[in-house]
């Protein structure tokens, strides 16, 4: 049974774990996923069980499919693309609001987050990494005090973070992501916000250079189509760059 804290609310616990399980792939596309099944594993009633599969069919982590059950999607190429446009457009404004206004302590703090991730580098800590990786890109929202950015970022990017999983072992070494965090911050410390928001571009569209060749290494687990007009457009691109 999946320990869950009494003093909490239930269905956002059981929430997070399936979220975390289905991003890590220890719960598959096609994978079904059962209400009373989710339920005797928490030791909770089937309420916040299906309050919680309702969030991930919100979030396109699951399917409901009429007289057939409920399943785990596979990860959607547009819905990553997708995904990613989204966020670079509000990144790249956070860089550069951070070019004006973020704090030295705020500075510091993401300073000690890639740190943490080159220890995390070191002993292979994937999920550790991840984890900082996502303390730094909130980092960068809340040192211009905008929290609801990370909050537009966190809600639509279920897909994205799925490939990230996937790629740190098979497409993007975590040495390089480093370097990248170093190379945003070290244009927000030098005030250039030129750099800083390319930085940023370069950063989030390493996913677009991963994502293809996670598909042909893993095709049971991707939607076999095409990506959208506004990522197909950057692949002359970053073949250039890569």
């Amino acid at each position: 049974m999946l320990k869950i804290d009494e003093k909490g609310a239930v269905a956002p616990q059981i929430f997070t774990a399936l979220r975390q399980a289905i991003i890590t792939m220890a719960l598959k596309p096609g994978q079904p996923l059962s209400e009373k099944e989710i339920a005797a594993s928490f030791g909770t009633s089937r309420q916040p069980a299906r309050e919680a599969v309702i969030k991930l069919v919100e979030a396109g982590l699951v399917r409901v499919l009429p007289q057939r059950g409920t399943y785990v999607v596979k990860v959607s190429p547009r819905q990553v693309a997708d995904a990613r446009f989204v966020r670079e457009a509000v990144e790249v404004a956070v860089a550069r609001h951070c070019c004006l206004s973020a704090s030295q302590s705020a500075l510091e703090a993401l300073d000690h987050l890639i740190a943490g991730q080159e220890e995390a580098a070191a002993a292979n800590d994937h999920a550790g990494f991840l984890a900082l990786d996502e303390k730094f890109h909130k980092g960068l929202a809340e040192a211009i005090g905008c929290s609801e950015a990370w909050r537009v970022i966190e809600t639509g990017k279920a897909q994205m973070d799925r490939v990230r999983y996937l790629s740190l072992p098979e497409a993007s070494p975590m040495s390089l992501l480093i370097d990248q965090h170093r190379e945003i911050l070290a244009a927000i410390r030098a005030g250039d916000a030129d750099a800083a928001a390319a930085a940023v571009r370069v950063h989030l569209r390493e996913i677009l250079l991963a994502l293809p060749r996670l598909a042909k290494a893993f095709p049971e687990l991707f939607e076999d189509e095409e990506l959208p007009g506004h990522a197909a457009d950057l692949q002359p691109v970053l073949r250039m760059e890569a």
